[in-house]
């Protein structure tokens, strides 16, 4: 799917990875709804990127928030792609506390409600506004997922989010077969160890030797890594159902 004159919507588009994505769409002459909690920057973002970009406060584990958040962004053209980044941390819980007390069940329900009820959420309402698009050769559109290295390589602690991620590595070819029908593919990120605002939040040794696990390049990796493959996966028309590592060839440690 081409980017110019096209329309995107990119969720957790306020910062981060979302944020260099929605850039790189209207670097390359698209329109981008910047979808993010409203307490966000996402109004701030949108303005830097000028008439191609338009906010829409949104919870995406909400039907009725993002529902109403692409009606009313409906006047930016009509939807042919959606990056789906929004997601939250894991609670860094072990199965077992030190005295032997069970995690609280809660916890992981949290993590799972943002990560894959979130991720569900946006995937079908995004598909349910692509697929009213005419087809160009053959495609209405693409979405791309956002899961992350610790769907296969989980850490201690990570057991919600292990689990919110390994889901949406999974529901990625079963989504990509269900919506061909429909022409529209659907592919999934899996970043490594990214400078993002959360890992901006730990001390300067943490974070240095982070990237000094990387094998190469050695390195966190930046938004923009993140934004160039997103929009590759865009645009590709023969890459569909795929999980892309975006790590650095790291492979994490049991903790």
């Amino acid at each position: 799917m081409e980017l110019k004159d096209n329309t995107f919507l990119v969720t957790g588009g306020a910062s981060g990875l979302g944020a260099a994505t929605a850039e790189a769409i209207v670097a390359g002459g698209g329109r981008v709804i910047i979808a993010d909690l409203p307490s966000s920057d996402g109004e701030a973002t949108a303005d830097a990127l000028g008439a191609a970009a338009v906010f829409a406060p949104v919870d995406v584990t909400d039907e009725r928030s993002l529902t109403e958040a692409l009606d009313a962004t409906a006047s930016h053209g009509p939807l042919r792609g959606a990056v789906h980044c929004a997601g939250r941390g894991g609670d860094r819980l072990r199965i077992l506390d030190r005295s032997g007390e069970p995690a609280p069940l809660q916890s992981f329900r949290d993590v799972l409600e943002v990560n894959l009820i979130g991720t569900y959420n946006v995937l079908r309402l995004a598909a349910a506004r692509i697929a009213r698009s005419e087809p160009v050769d053959t495609e209405r559109g693409a979405i791309v997922l956002t899961a992350s290295v610790a769907a296969f390589d989980g850490q201690i602690g990570q057991t919600s989010y292990t689990a919110s991620k390994a889901a949406v590595h999974g529901i990625t070819l079963v989504a990509a077969r269900d919506l061909a029908s429909v022409g529209i593919r659907v592919n999934t990120i899996a970043p490594g160890t990214f400078d993002t605002p959360m890992l901006a939040r730990l001390r300067d040794d943490i974070r240095e030797g982070l990237a000094a696990s990387v094998p190469f390049p050695k390195r966190l990796g930046a938004p923009e890594d993140y934004a160039g493959m997103a929009v590759t996966l865009l645009q590709n028309a023969y890459v569909n159902g795929e999980t892309i590592r975006l790590d650095g060839s790291i492979r994490m440690a049991p903790r």
